[in-house]
C-alpha cells in the first residue's frame, strides 16, 4: 500500500482556496488584540472591560455556530463561504459609524457582526478541509491549513501596530480613531472583493454529493459519540487560553519590559505568531511519526511549563516564554478539531457547528484574566491558562478515542 497523500489531486484547486480562508480569520482575530490595547488608551476602558473585545468576537461563535451549520447543510459549502465573507465585510464597514459615535459598545457590535462571519467561515472550512481526502490524514490536513491561519495572525498585529498603535495619540478621540476606521474600511472592501471573486468560481459540490447518499443521522445520534463531546470541551478551554493569552500580551510587554512601547509590543506579538506558524509546520511534519493525540499531549505539557515561567516575570526569560508559548499552543485547535470529527461521516457538518461553538471559551476567559490582572498583576493572570491546558491534556491522553457505534 502506497503513501497516503495529503489530499487527492482532483481536490487541489479547492483545497488551495479553502486553505486561504484560514488566513482571513487569522487576521481579524489577532487584530482584535491590538484593538484591545488601543481602546484602553483612547476610550479609557479598564483591562477587565477591554476583555469584552474578545467577548464580542468569540461570543459570536456561540451564537452563530449552529445557524452556520444549518445554513451550510441546506445551501452547501460555497454559499456558506459567501455568507461568511459578506458578514465579515459588513462588520468591518460598521467600524465607520462606530468611530463616528466614539462608542465602545458600538465597536463591540461591529466586532460581533464581523465575528459572525468568522464563525461561519470556520464552520464551513473545517469539515470541508477534513473531507478533501483520506480521513486518516484529516488532522494533518487541518494542521496544514491552519498554518495559513498562523500567517494571518502574523499579518494582523503588523497591520495594527503600524496603522493603529503607531499613531501618536492627540487627545482628540475622533482623530485617534481615524486610523481604526480607515483600516477596517480597507479590510471590508478587500473581503467583499474576495466574496465577489468566489461567487464566480465553480466549487465541487462535495457536501451535496455526500448528503445525497444514505440517511442523515440526527443530533441525538451525534451526542452518542463521547470523543466528539470531549472535543467540544477541549476546544472551549483551548480558545479560552488563546483569547486570554493574546488579549494581554501587549499589556504584559509594556508592564515588565522597561521602555517598550505599544507599537514595539505589537511587533513582538507578531513575532509570537511566527512561532505559532513554525509550530504548525513542525507539528504537521511530526504527525508523520507521532500520533496526533500524543503530540497534542506533549505540546500541552510544554505550554504549562511556559505559563509557570511567564507568571514569574523574570525579564527577557519570561517574555521569551510568552513569545514561545505560541509554538506549543500552535497545533491544538486543528488537532482537537480533527480528533473530534473522527468516524462521524455524515455527521461532520453538525459536529463542526458544535466544535466551533466551543470557541466561546475565548469570550469567557479574557474578562476573567483582566479582572485578575486588575486585582493582582498581569503576570499572575498568566497562571490561569494552566487549568485550560490541563483539560486539553486529559482529552489528548484519554478522551480523544473515537467511538465505534453500530
Amino acid at each position: 500500500m502506497g503513501k497516503i497523500p495529503l489530499t487527492d489531486r482532483k481536490y487541489i484547486p479547492t483545497f488551495i482556496f479553502v486553505t486561504s480562508l484560514f488566513m482571513l480569520w487569522g487576521i481579524a482575530i489577532s487584530m482584535g488584540d491590538v484593538l484591545n490595547r488601543h481602546f484602553q488608551k483612547v476610550l479609557n476602558v479598564s483591562l477587565a472591560q477591554s476583555g469584552l473585545v474578545q467577548f464580542s468576537i468569540f461570543g459570536a461563535y456561540a451564537v452563530m455556530g449552529i445557524p452556520a451549520g444549518l445554513f451550510m447543510k441546506k445551501y452547501g459549502y460555497k454559499n456558506g463561504v459567501l455568507l461568511g465573507l459578506c458578514l465579515y465585510a459588513f462588520g468591518s464597514f460598521l467600524f465607520i459609524p462606530a468611530a463616528g459615535a466614539e462608542s465602545f459598545g458600538f465597536f463591540r457590535i461591529a466586532l460581533f457582526v464581523l465575528a459572525c462571519g468568522l464563525a461561519t467561515l470556520e464552520a464551513v472550512a473545517h469539515p470541508f478541509t477534513a473531507a478533501l481526502g483520506d480521513e486518516r490524514k484529516s488532522e494533518q490536513r487541518l494542521n496544514f491549513s491552519q498554518t495559513f491561519n498562523a500567517v494571518g495572525t502574523i499579518i494582523g498585529p503588523l497591520l495594527g501596530g503600524f496603522f493603529i498603535l503607531g499613531d501618536v495619540l492627540t487627545g482628540d478621540t475622533q482623530a485617534d480613531l481615524f486610523s481604526v476606521k480607515m483600516l477596517y474600511t480597507a479590510i471590508g472592501a478587500t473581503v467583499f472583493s474576495i466574496a465577489l471573486a468566489f461567487w464566480s468560481i465553480k466549487v465541487p459540490p462535495l457536501q451535496e454529493a455526500r448528503n445525497a447518499v444514505g440517511t442523515q443521522r440526527s443530533y441525538k445520534e451525534l451526542f452518542q459519540y463521547s470523543h466528539f463531546k470531549w472535543a467540544v470541551v477541549a476546544q472551549f478551554f483551548n480558545v479560552a487560553t488563546q483569547g486570554g493569552t493574546w488579549a494581554f500580551f501587549i499589556n504584559y510587554a509594556i508592564t515588565y519590559m522597561p521602555g517598550m512601547t505599544d507599537q514595539q509590543a505589537s511587533y513582538y506579538f507578531s513575532l509570537s505568531m511566527v512561532m505559532m506558524l513554525l509550530g504548525r509546520v513542525v507539528g504537521t511534519y511530526l504527525m508523520n511519526f507521532i500520533a496526533p493525540n500524543k503530540l497534542l499531549a506533549l505540546f500541552c505539557l510544554g505550554s504549562i511549563a511556559m505559563c509557570l515561567i511567564i507568571s514569574q516575570h523574570i525579564g527577557w526569560i519570561s517574555f521569551a516564554c510568552l513569545i514561545g508559548l505560541q509554538f506549543t499552543f500552535s497545533i491544538m485547535f486543528p488537532t482537537i478539531f480533527g480528533l473530534g470529527m473522527k468516524n462521524l461521516n455524515d455527521l461532520r457538518e453538525k459536529a463542526s457547528s458544535f466544535i466551533v461553538m466551543g470557541v466561546v471559551g475565548g469570550a469567557v476567559f479574557p474578562p476573567v484574566m483582566g479582572y485578575v490582572a486588575d486585582q493582582y498583576s498581569v503576570a499572575t493572570a498568566y497562571l490561569l491558562p494552566i487549568v485550560c491546558y490541563f483539560m486539553i491534556f486529559l482529552f489528548a491522553i484519554k478522551f480523544y478515542k473515537p467511538v465505534e457505534l453500530n
